[in-house]
């Protein structure tokens, strides 16, 4: 432990000055251990120790330096920012009292404010700050048996309790808590109550009365009188109150069946879920609107800004303390929490909301390529842990998706062979389990947050290349010859050759999704986008192939399936007019990469021809150098992952200088390519009339290409005569990761 001075000096009037020492009460000497005040000690170090030095035992290295806590440093110690030293200190201090007023209006204030409190603490405990620091630092969750006599309360914290107890679950189920690792951690605090059952059942117990209440306060005043006693002493404020804690208490319910719901097995409670979805959502809506109301009667106005309040009505809640399970939040030392504001809470909820109704509205096709669309769809909006860790369950379940179909089925399915492969005895060799786990991984990565998604979709590179190759050398040393020749009736050889095309394909499509998902990192810069595009447009290109080859073999195979004879060549001739739509959507974005690639080289040409007077040959005076790193340093930070794996094969950096290395201005040709991306865009209108989500991909890329269009035609006009007059720029106006050429007078 770091014994530096300045601190010491810092602490030195709350330490070793207070008598009795404040540790001897909350934490009793056993029959082993007995307290002494080191203040003696630390003062002696103090005065003999330079800066940066520190004490230690022999056994100190550099590992435990790492973990090392620096004494009275409240960014280290917890035990410097606590107020109080145990929950039943702060209890008797006041801090949480029961009930919280005798005054019956003071007491359902005070537990609205308690309840929207929470509701922002949990907001903040989703956003990756720990559970014992948020939604723990409430008193009355800390020692629940208290809330008994207030009903209210009680069964609002129970469901809390059983709501947090369930996120822990379904996150470490899915074990994405990788991506903040103290989110699961519950540090030993109480999430264990009675049970679900009892927990709801206690609630629609207070729901139920708070309707009668509700009810009776509508009636007449004479009535009112006669049925039962209101719930505080402003009866014209009744039903306000009323309607405040109905909401909130059946925004909980309805949020709690939520997620029991979409934990069933196969996807059984997607349907019931989105009923209690729409239902949270309409009780959303109710507590903001509710937000009038409380703002209105609370004494004395709003004291906090309304982007800072994490109450409806601007009051401080009381019975909550940050510090109070700081010293519990080992190993790691107390973060500095900001919460969230009770507007940015109930955004939150909307917004996990949308996701979860997002993933309740798949019908589970068995399709893996539907799938994958689907979920690349998902992440699209950017969805936060507890959504994308409920898909992930959805998706995988017992080492089968959606907990139904074998893994081998859905690889058989997506590499377009008969539904009867799927009970193949080639699933029993080792490679082709190995593979199967392989795309169990691919679909859990998927799931991840972006960063952690290309990361580990670039490792995985690797893993699909080696299973290529074992399951390509595993049959072939196992039947021969077999599989290099074109006899179709060997079943095995059909299967292999069908499965090893797809597993081509898939380990392009990743590749493609690894570079996709670095421009919605931004992790390129303007400089390096014809590096990229360049390497993308390698990459789309095997992409179509592959794709083509397998849905030609598909369509073979399912020609003869129906006795049909093989076409002549001379009709195969003709395919090119009947390229299936996937195929052609690819090459509509194959047609705008390289006219991207286009326009920069046209860009960076006439810009040298300004500087230089000149054309030159050599393409290293395109690129603008940078003062860290070389061309071909950057080159291998990008593709390193893709290299390693050989994808494409025989796409190096030399092969990337080589192919750039003799652009001219002069003698660039220069197709419009954004013509023909606009044209096959326009065309694939039909194919995908039924698919919302690839019309507006479609429109999408048909913008950028239009304006690409226009870019490129005055950088041809203009570039060489005046390129000293245009100033070019690319921004991702209408696509987050195809750029368009945005050309100004200089």
């Amino acid at each position: 432990m770091d014994w530096n001075s300045t601190p010491a000096e810092q602490a030195e009037p709350s330490m070793g000055r207070r008598s009795p020492l404040p540790l001897s009460s909350t934490i009793p000497a056993s029959p082993n251990t007995v307290w002494v005040d080191a203040t003696p000690l630390l003062q002696a170090a103090c005065t003999d120790l330079l800066d940066g030095e520190l004490i230690h035992g022999e056994n100190f290295n550099l590992f435990a330096a790492m973990s090392a806590l620096e004494i009275m440093d409240p960014k280290m110690d917890s035990g410097m920012i606590c107020k109080y030293y145990s929950v039943d200190e702060a209890i008797e201090d006041g801090v949480g009292p029961v009930p919280i007023s005798f005054d019956r209006t003071t007491d359902v204030q005070c537990t609205l404010d308690i309840m929207d409190h929470l509701l922002a603490c949990e907001a903040t405990w989703h956003k990756g700050h720990s559970l014992a620091q948020t939604v723990f630092s409430c008193i009355y969750l800390l020692r629940p048996e208290r809330t008994v006599p207030s009903p209210i309360l009680h069964s609002y914290c129970k469901i809390i309790r059983a709501t947090c107890k369930a996120i822990v679950s379904v996150v470490s189920d899915a074990r994405t808590h990788e991506e903040e690792d103290l989110f699961t951690m519950a540090y030993g605090l109480p999430l264990d109550g009675d049970g679900d059952e009892k927990s709801l059942s206690l609630l629609n117990a207070v729901e139920e009365n708070l309707c009668r209440q509700l009810r009776a306060c509508k009636a007449q005043s004479s009535r009112r009188k006669q049925d039962m006693e209101p719930l505080q002493s402003d009866i014209d404020m009744e039903e306000g109150y009323c309607k405040a804690l109905l909401c909130r208490l059946r925004f909980r319910k309805h949020f709690f069946h939520v997620l029991a719901c979409m934990r069933r097995p196969q996807g059984k409670g997607l349907e019931l879920a989105r009923k209690h979805i729409a239902s949270s959502m309409s009780e959303l809506e109710c507590i903001r609107k509710s937000a009038d109301f409380l703002i209105s009667i609370a004494s004395g106005g709003c004291s906090i800004g309304i982007e800072d309040r994490t109450t409806a009505s601007g009051r401080q809640p009381i019975g909550f303390d940050a510090s109070l399970n700081s010293r519990v939040s080992a190993p790691a030392p107390p973060r500095s929490i900001k919460m969230l504001s009770w507007n940015k809470a109930i955004e939150y909820f909307e917004k996990l909301l949308r996701d979860l109704d997002f993933i309740c509205s798949y019908s589970l096709d068995p399709s893996l390529e539907v799938l994958l669309r689907f979920v690349t769809q998902f992440q699209s909006s950017r969805p936060d842990l507890v959504a994308r860790s409920h898909l992930q369950l959805l998706l995988v379940q017992e080492g089968r998706l959606y907990g139904r179909d074998p893994m081998f089925a859905v690889i058989t399915r997506a590499a377009g062979l008969p539904e009867t492969t799927k009970n193949h005895d080639i699933q029993r060799y080792e490679s082709v389990m190995q593979l199967g786990q392989l795309v169990i991984n691919m679909l859990k990565i998927v799931c991840t947050n972006t960063a952690w998604q290309r990361r580990k979709l670039g490792k995985s590179l690797q893993d699909w290349r080696v299973i290529y190759v074992q399951l390509e050398l595993a049959f072939t040393n196992k039947f021969g010859e077999v599989l290099a020749t074109s006899n179709d009736e060997n079943g095995v050889a059909r299967v292999v050759k069908q499965i090893l095309i797809w597993l081509e394909e898939q380990a392009y499509w990743i590749a493609f999704r690894f570079l996709m998902l670095g421009f919605e990192l931004e992790l390129y810069s303007p400089s390096e986008f014809f590096m990229v595009y360049w390497y993308l447009y390698a990459v789309l290109v095997k992409l179509a192939e592959k794709t083509d080859s397998r849905m030609e073999i598909t369509e073979i195979t399912a020609a003869k399936r129906k006795g049909k004879k093989r076409k002549d060549s001379s009709k195969d001739v003709g395919r090119e007019t009947r390229i299936p739509p996937a195929v052609r959507f690819l090459q509509c974005q194959i047609h705008l990469v390289e006219g991207l690639t286009l326009v920069i080289i046209l860009w960076i040409s006439s810009y040298v021809c300004l500087l230089q007077a000149a054309l030159r040959n050599e393409m290293a005076a395109l690129h603008s150098l940078t003062p860290f790193n070389s061309e071909q340093e950057i080159f291998l930070q990008h593709f390193e992952l893709l290299q390693k794996a050989c994808i494409p094969e025989q796409i190096t950096y030399h092969s990337f200088k080589e192919s750039t290395s003799y652009a001219r201005f002069s003698n660039i040709a220069t197709p419009n390519c954004f013509q023909q991306a606009q044209k096959l865009a326009k065309e694939l209108r039909s194919s995908f009339s039924n698919d919302h989500d690839r019309l507006a991909e479609l429109r999408r890329l048909e913008q950028v290409a239009e304006h690409n269009s226009v870019a490129m035609n005055v950088i041809c006009q203009l570039g060489a005569v005046e390129p000293n007059s245009l100033k070019v720029s690319f921004e991702f106006i209408h696509h987050p990761c195809y750029a368009t050429a945005v050309v100004r007078r200089a």
